[in-house]
C-alpha cells in the first residue's frame, strides 16, 4: 500500500463515529487513558493525561469537555513528553521530567479549542513520512494540559470527561498495523488496529 493511502485510510478512520466502532480492544487487554487534575494556583489548573497500553501505538484522538461549574474556562496550552504532576501530601507540584514515550517525537499533534461549548480535542499522528515513531507499548505520561479561567476567576473545581467534537472527533487511539517483533511480526487488519481505551479521572488528593 502507498504512503499516501495510509495516511488516507488512517484520517478516515479518525473521522468515523463512535457507533461505528466496537469497544474492544482485539489486541490485549484494554488500553486506559488517565487524566489526572491537579491545582497550580487559583486560576490555572492542569490535566496530565497518562496511558497505559500493551501494543505500539501510531495514532491518537482524544476530545474533551472540560467545566468548571459557572466559571468558564480553556485550554489554552500543552505540552507533550515528559510533563507530569506529582501529588504529594502538602501540594500538588508541576514538574518537568520523566519519560516522554515518543509523542515528543509525533510527525503531526494539533491542539483544536472550542471555548464556547469547552472542548478541546488532540489529535496526534506519529508518521506523515519516512519515519518511524510510535508510542510504545507501556505505561506513563503523553501530555499536560493547562487550564485557565477566562474570567481571571478562582477555579474551586475542574471536571473532565470524553465528548465527540466536530466532525465527528470521539476518543480513540490507532495501533501499528505491523505487530511483534522480527522475525515474528504480523500484518493485522486496519479494523482491529482501532481500539478505543477506558478512560479514568484521578482527581486531586484532598489536604
Amino acid at each position: 500500500m502507498k504512503f499516501t493511502a495510509k495516511i488516507l485510510i488512517l484520517a478516515f478512520i479518525f473521522l468515523l463515529p463512535l457507533s461505528a466502532l466496537a469497544q474492544v480492544d482485539s489486541l490485549g487487554k484494554t488500553d486506559t487513558l488517565y487524566a489526572d487534575i491537579a491545582k497550580l494556583n487559583e486560576t490555572t489548573w492542569t490535566v496530565t493525561l497518562s496511558f497505559v497500553n500493551d501494543e505500539p501505538l501510531i495514532g491518537m484522538a482524544l476530545p474533551f469537555r472540560l467545566t468548571a461549574g459557572l466559571n468558564r474556562i480553556v485550554v489554552d496550552s500543552v505540552v507533550y513528553g515528559g510533563v507530569a504532576v506529582k501529588h504529594d501530601k502538602d501540594s500538588d507540584i508541576l514538574f518537568t521530567g520523566g519519560t516522554s514515550r515518543g509523542v515528543d517525537q509525533f510527525a503531526y499533534k494539533n491542539m483544536r479549542v472550542d471555548t464556547a461549548i469547552q472542548c478541546v480535542t488532540l489529535g496526534l499522528i506519529a508518521n506523515l513520512g519516512p519515519t518511524k515513531n510510535q508510542l510504545s507499548a507501556g505505561s506513563g505520561p503523553i501530555a499536560t494540559l493547562f487550564v485557565s479561567s477566562l474570567e481571571d476567576k478562582p477555579i474551586e473545581k475542574l471536571n473532565i470527561d470524553t465528548t465527540t467534537t466536530h466532525p465527528n472527533n470521539s476518543l480513540m487511539v490507532i495501533a501499528d498495523q505491523l505487530q511483534g517483533t522480527p522475525p515474528d511480526t504480523v500484518r493485522i487488519e486496519m479494523s482491529k488496529a482501532t481500539i478505543i481505551p477506558a478512560f479514568v479521572v484521578r482527581e486531586p488528593k484532598k489536604k
